[in-house]
């Protein structure tokens, strides 16, 4: 038996053509995927609107998810439309308002050679509820320290997809980053310049301008991040794509992250320990709290993802409408 002490609310989840209650475990401990991470997966969110629950940017994530399984060589028998019907259905059957939703394709039970030749591919679609990724912390901005691990680079795996045993990297580092006191931690790329965070891109501003790098970086241009930018036009904001380095991150006027599990999160405090060996080097961004671009933002994301903002009614997939 599995409680859902980590998973609030969560009762349901639909596993290859059945809905099972939480507790119940049906995947067997020899799946290929759980030896060698071979699976793709994505981390969607719904909101509570005045029309019920709503998915953010669901067919988007979902066309994500079916880019990720090209690139892990996945033969699957599903395509877009059937797993948008089945998140709806879980949403249903676990009756939430707003979740977090985890939609997972990977190579099940057959062989555990490398070469998956006898297993076929699974998918799985959970749902809870999850509050702030970065806890109580997010509102009044988040530590991070840039950390000497490099990320993987867009040379060796193709960046733009999800897939389970990339992550192994953003784990340990985030490990360590908390274990050091911090929040999080940052991603340089091989080149030396900032990449992204383990699970979240980084939109600082300077002078009014906001800027954020690409997929050229070595990092996965996230769905959040798009729609942020579309956002930040439609306000008449000046943005910038480009590369950057730390010396640009930790002399801006304001930092953020954005992801769909951190939202955007306000980042006040950077520190450097990108070389071994050298000292940390500490610094507060702007007056060390959340600025006002920073929470402009914020709000106006929030009024997007729960249907407040009518201009962008297409990006929400209501799962009773």
């Amino acid at each position: 038996m599995f409680p859902n002490t980590h998973f609030a609310k969560a009762s349901k989840y639909w596993y290859q053509g059945k809905i099972y209650d939480w507790s119940e475990a049906v995947i067997h401990p020899m799946v290929h995927a759980l030896h060698y991470g071979t699976s793709v997966f994505e981390g969607i969110r719904a909101y509570a609107t005045d029309r019920g629950p709503a998915v953010f940017r669901l067919t988007e994530h979902i066309d994500r998810l079916l880019v990720s399984a090209e690139v892990c060589r996945m033969d699957h028998a599903y395509g877009r439309d059937e797993i948008i019907d089945i998140v709806k259905l879980v949403m249903r059957e676990n009756a939430m308002q707003s979740a977090y939703i985890r939609p997972l394709l990977f190579y099940s039970y057959g062989n555990l050679g490398l070469y998956p030749k006898f297993c076929p591919v699974d998918l799985l679609v959970g749902t809870w509820e999850w509050g702030a990724y970065l806890g109580d912390k997010a509102e009044k901005g988040v530590s991070v320290c840039i950390i000497p691990q490099r990320r993987v680079h867009r040379s060796q795996l193709d960046m733009r997809a999800k897939l389970g045993g990339v992550y192994v990297q953003s784990t340990i580092c985030g490990i360590d980053a908390r274990k050091a006191g911090f929040d999080e931690a940052v991603f340089l790329n091989m080149e030396g310049r900032v990449a992204e965070g383990p699970g979240e891109n980084i939109i600082l501003v300077k002078d009014g301008v906001f800027h954020t790098n690409d997929g050229t970086e070595s990092i996965l241009e996230g769905i959040t991040r798009t729609s942020i930018l579309k956002i930040l036009g439609d306000l008449g904001h000046k943005t910038r794509i480009a590369s950057f380095t730390i010396e640009d991150l930790v002399t801006a006027d304001e930092v953020f992250f954005t992801g769909t599990a951190v939202e955007v999160t306000p980042v006040v405090k950077i520190t450097d320990t990108s070389t071994p060996g050298a000292p940390a080097r500490e610094f507060t961004i702007g007056d060390g709290t959340p600025g006002p671009r920073t929470l402009e933002v914020s709000r106006v994301y929030k009024e997007v993802v729960t249907g407040k903002r009518p201009e962008y009614a297409e990006w929400l997939t209501y799962i009773d409408g």
